[in-house]
């Protein structure tokens, strides 16, 4: 192997696994977990290609957008998983507790939000 060849071979390798170190971290590195707690406004399964969960949690009180009105603070989050998102569409309007993962980046097919809700923690009131 010639000097040129080996240094081709080392610089390719290198940026290969920079490339990977970079997509794992943007799209699968979990950068923080946690509990939300709020109203569950809605659940929908919506895409043109990739179909995906997506909700809003309305927790309590008020912030100020950057037009300067007020509004609820809203949580939006993804679901990935199936039976899971069919138990959040029967508890909107419910009070609940929910466990989210949170990525520097969304996927396509994983939704929209870096946020991804993956375990219901309780449920106060449900309107069922």
């Amino acid at each position: 192997m010639t000097r040129k060849t080996k240094i081709i071979t080392i610089s390719s390798v290198a940026v290969a696994v920079i490339i990977a170190v970079f997509v794992y971290v943007r799209y699968f590195y979990v950068f923080g977990e946690g509990i939300k707690a709020g109203n569950l406004n809605y659940l929908v399964y919506k895409g043109y290609i990739f179909k995906t969960y997506e909700g809003i949690l309305i927790q309590s009180g008020y912030h100020q957008t950057e037009e300067g009105s007020v509004q609820s603070n809203e949580f939006r989050f993804s679901v990935v998983n199936d039976s899971l998102a069919g138990e959040l569409m029967k508890l909107s309007g419910s009070d609940v507790q929910l466990h989210y993962k949170e990525y520097f980046a969304p996927l396509l097919w994983r939704g929209k939000s870096r946020y991804v809700v993956d375990k219901i923690e309780a449920v106060y009131n449900s309107p069922h």
